[in-house]
């Protein structure tokens, strides 16, 4: 009992740590206020996925239909969100083809249906904020999270144009650079705290569509555990009242 109470011990205190791991170029990524049970915020994620991704992203695992889900009628979805395909029952995929976009972008865009589930919820959405102008690079963007993607900030005219200020400093006799804030070039139509708040609705919509059920998987869970809670309860007494007569 002690070894396997050891054990979640251990593993809750690496889950916990979780929000404060830094990202492939060394950013330390920030918590995402997702919650998949707002069907507003959710409402909004799909139409800035459908707006803004599913140009060059693809979500093949994905139907239109299963938007009804997120509290959208089958007419709302073929009026305000089904521009690449023709009926709601069809997936979301896109034109481009994979040697296409490996051309244009140095790497094929990678399918969403499950990305939230491959990066997490805090790395998608320091991500989709920490773009910066970098004139050095093909696309004119960079990447604090990811260093030298091969994706333009696509969410530029929400955003707005940032500059990336980085300082030298001595680190044991040796010169390293590191990330001093950025500089707004240009506005966005959205105030910083609204393009965040843009950016959670996105990265809300990309975390329920990994797992549509989840919701209901997790209500179900909860049914279950008190199940066996109470089952629990029965078992012992049970098991104490056949062993009571016995020394």
């Amino acid at each position: 009992m002690k070894k396997l109470l050891s054990i979640l011990a251990l593993a809750g205190a690496c889950f916990a740590g979780a929000p404060a791991q830094a990202a492939e170029g060394g950013y330390p990524l920030e918590p995402a206020p997702v919650n998949t049970s707002d069907l507003f915020s959710l409402q909004r994620g799909a139409k800035l996925f459908v707006n803004y991704c599913l140009n060059c992203h693809g979500a093949s695992m994905m139907r239109y239909n299963r938007l009804r889900d997120v509290g959208l009628t089958d007419e709302q979805i073929r009026e305000n969100l089904l521009f690449s395909a023709d009926k709601v029952g069809e997936t979301m995929t896109i034109a481009m083809q994979h040697k296409d976009g490996k051309e244009w972008f140095g790497a094929a865009p990678p399918d969403l249906s499950v990305i939230a589930r491959a990066r997490g919820d805090a790395w998608l959405y320091t991500y989709l904020r920490t773009f910066y102008r970098d004139d050095e690079r093909v696309t004119g963007w960079n990447n604090l999270v990811f260093p030298n993607v091969g994706m333009p900030h696509v969410l530029w005219e929400l955003q707005g144009q940032r500059a990336a200020k980085f300082v030298k400093e001595d680190h044991h006799g040796e010169q390293v650079t590191k990330f001093a804030g950025f500089e707004q070039l240009t506005p966005g139509k959205l105030k910083p705290v609204e393009y965040d708040q843009a950016v959670a609705d996105l990265v809300t919509y990309l975390d329920w569509m990994a797992e549509p059920a989840q919701n209901h998987r997790k209500r179900l869970g909860v049914w279950v555990l008190l199940f066996l809670g109470v089952f629990t309860v029965f078992a012992w007494r049970l098991n104490a009242a056949f062993w009571k007569d016995v020394k």
